[in-house]
């Protein structure tokens, strides 16, 4: 008998171990909240990492794809200081796939949606309770009372997992505030933000602030604004004025980028899971990405959540026969492996939003590059 598998949630996470797993010859069914799609922005670029992101790709035959759709000059980064003047300024080899190209998030979703067949997501179906079954598997509930059933769930539900609650309690606490803007073709409109830019991310470092922007495939600017954690509530950060002063005295040039937006400022709160979250092991159900250990956004969660997705379906294929010891081995390779990694971007995200951030930022990227491993 064959076994049903339900993926929920439909991002970077849950369509790669969809992709992986259907290349194994084994089927899934992806459960996604959104009307298609297309129904939202899927927000700005993602630096691929080799040993997570790329080779996750690599397992699910997709490498060649990757290479056609990013863009190695968009691992080019500069970081600045609120007069302008330059900290860091780090310049891929042109051309290059070999450090972390960038590549759009709406393209690489597009890729990895592409790549399965038409039947695989379901949308309009955001799930709201899973309950055990008498014998084994799930009964699973959306929120337009649709019910369905399976023998595997994994949750790729994202920072506010409704399969996490099957696992663990474990709260998430606030690191911090990020308003996000847009400034549309901004080659043609805004030709001195762009040559500001470049082709990939711009840091522009302050006493706990940051505001950063990042060019994507279509000829767009992201621009984020980084604050602490702060009691003050988000409609706060929806005001140009109110964002302004609160760069008062850095270089025009670089509020340039709040002006220039195309968008109303989108405030939104960033949240984290507890480094070392773990779990009791409990048969026919699992986490991949932020539902298993969301991070500080710092430039490890998709790329995690992709890798997440690779060793889950390679150990389902190795194991068809015992599925919940197919789990069973990916979560306890998956806690060792994220533990050190969550610990380094909550270091990495208190760093950036400190008072002495600018001289933190200049060590952390002037230090030795680790010795590449051999075992």
């Amino acid at each position: 008998m064959r076994t049903r598998i339900a993926i929920a949630g439909g991002g970077l996470g849950g369509l790669t171990l969809a992709r992986i797993l259907h290349q194994h010859g084994i089927d899934a069914v992806v459960y996604d909240r959104e009307a298609s799609r297309s129904a939202r922005p899927q927000g700005g670029a993602l630096d691929l990492h080799p040993e997570s992101g790329q080779l996750a790709l690599a397992e699910a035959g997709l490498a060649g794809r990757f290479r056609s759709e990013a863009r190695p000059d968009g691992e080019e980064h500069r970081i600045l200081d609120p007069t302008g003047r330059t900290l860091v300024h780090h310049e891929p080899q042109p051309g290059s796939f070999s450090g972390r190209p960038e590549i759009d998030r709406s393209a690489l979703r597009d890729l990895l949606l592409d790549s399965l067949p038409g039947d695989t997501v379901l949308w309009r179906h955001r799930l709201v309770a899973a309950t055990p079954r008498p014998d084994t598997g799930w009964e699973l509930t959306f929120h337009d009372g649709h019910r369905t059933s399976c023998d595997i769930l994994i949750g790729a539900d994202g920072a506010r997992s409704v399969v996490r609650s099957l696992l663990t309690d474990v709260e998430l606490s606030y690191v911090a505030t990020l308003v996000e803007l847009s400034v549309d073709d901004v080659d043609r409109r805004h030709p001195d933000l762009a040559e500001l830019v470049g082709p990939g991310n711009l840091w522009c470092v302050g006493v706990n602030r940051i505001l950063a922007a990042q060019r994507l495939g279509d000829g767009s600017l992201r621009v984020g604004i980084s604050l602490r954690a702060q009691d003050q509530p988000l409609d706060t950060y929806r005001s140009e004025r109110a964002l302004l002063d609160m760069f008062a005295g850095w270089d025009p040039c670089l509020t340039a980028l709040i002006m220039a937006a195309d968008s109303p400022p989108t405030p939104r709160l960033i949240e984290a899971m507890p480094t070392g979250t773990r779990w009791t092991n409990r048969p026919g159900v699992t986490l991949i990405g932020d539902a298993a250990h969301l991070m500080p956004p710092v430039g490890e969660g998709a790329n995690q959540a992709m890798l997440d997705a690779a060793e889950l379906a390679g150990q389902l294929a190795a194991n068809p026969a015992d599925p919940n010891a197919a789990i069973r081995s990916y979560e306890e390779s998956m806690f060792t492996r994220t533990h050190p990694i969550a610990e380094m971007s909550a270091r990495v995200q208190a760093m950036m939003l400190s008072p002495t951030a600018a001289e933190d930022i200049v060590r952390f990227f002037s230090r030795p590059a680790e010795p590449a491993r051999t075992d």
